[in-house]
């Protein structure tokens, strides 16, 4: 078969029992040779990188929970308020001030009135006085006290005067208010401090407390839930308010 099959094929006609095999033309360039190991150091190209990861949209910060200090509150300028601690300081060091200097000037009056009068008490206790009657010794004692007392209120009002109305509306400070750091201003911007300002709140403060019993306490207290400006009432009549000064 084997034989016959070459011979059929040799003469040109297709061999006997099989298909028929078309003949494979030969390849360009001949068959593929073994692969070559490329010859150098290996080269590497810019980096690839993959798309931009998404993000979730930005809302701005989270709102804050709880509760936050209130805001400053400020002068129709928009410097900031002198709050009531400060304040209160600033009156105790006045304070002491003043009364140091009505100490100085009372002591000695006082001390030299009771040389002067209690001699005359002694003798009017005795069982057998020599002098005036005891009523009139007593009674004289006690309306000396009482002018000598009416005196020194007179006296400090004038003190506190000079104190609380020429050094305030010159500078708009006391010893007190510049050792803590405030000023007192007109409530209208741009406005100077001038002696009646100062004198109303003078009138309002000190002859007002002495003559309406608790006016001090009020007036002073007022400035806690007065709002916008924590005036207090001699603030008020006088249309100024308290700052705080920049050290």
């Amino acid at each position: 078969m084997k034989e016959a099959n070459d011979d059929a094929a040799a003469a040109g006609h297709p061999p006997v029992g099989g298909p028929v095999r078309a003949p494979v033309p030969p390849q360009p360039g001949g068959p593929p040779g073994p692969q070559q190991a490329p010859s150098g150091p290996p080269q590497y190209g810019p980096p690839q990188y993959g798309p931009a990861p998404s993000y979730p949209p930005y809302y701005g910060p989270p709102p804050h929970y709880g509760w936050r200090p209130p805001p400053m509150p400020l002068s129709p300028d928009g410097r900031p308020l002198a709050d009531f601690g400060t304040r209160l300081l600033a009156h105790l060091i006045d304070g002491a001030i003043l009364t140091g200097v009505a100490m100085v000037i009372f002591v000695p009056v006082l001390a030299v009135f009771m040389i002067n009068v209690m001699p005359d008490l002694t003798d009017s206790t005795q069982p057998y006085p020599t002098g005036p009657e005891p009523g009139a010794v007593f009674g004289e004692f006690f309306v000396t006290f009482l002018l000598l007392e009416l005196g020194l209120i007179v006296f400090l009002l004038a003190v506190y005067y000079v104190y609380y109305v020429e050094m305030m509306f010159r500078s708009g400070q006391t010893v007190g208010k510049k050792l803590m750091k405030i000023r007192v201003i007109p409530l209208e911007p741009g406005a100077t401090m001038t002696r009646a300002m100062a004198a109303k709140r003078y009138l309002v403060e000190f002859p007002g407390g002495i003559v309406v019993p608790f006016f001090s306490y009020l007036d002073g207290l007022w400035q806690l839930w007065d709002k916008p400006y924590q005036q207090t009432l001699h603030d008020k009549f006088a249309k100024t308010v308290v700052i705080k000064v920049a050290p």
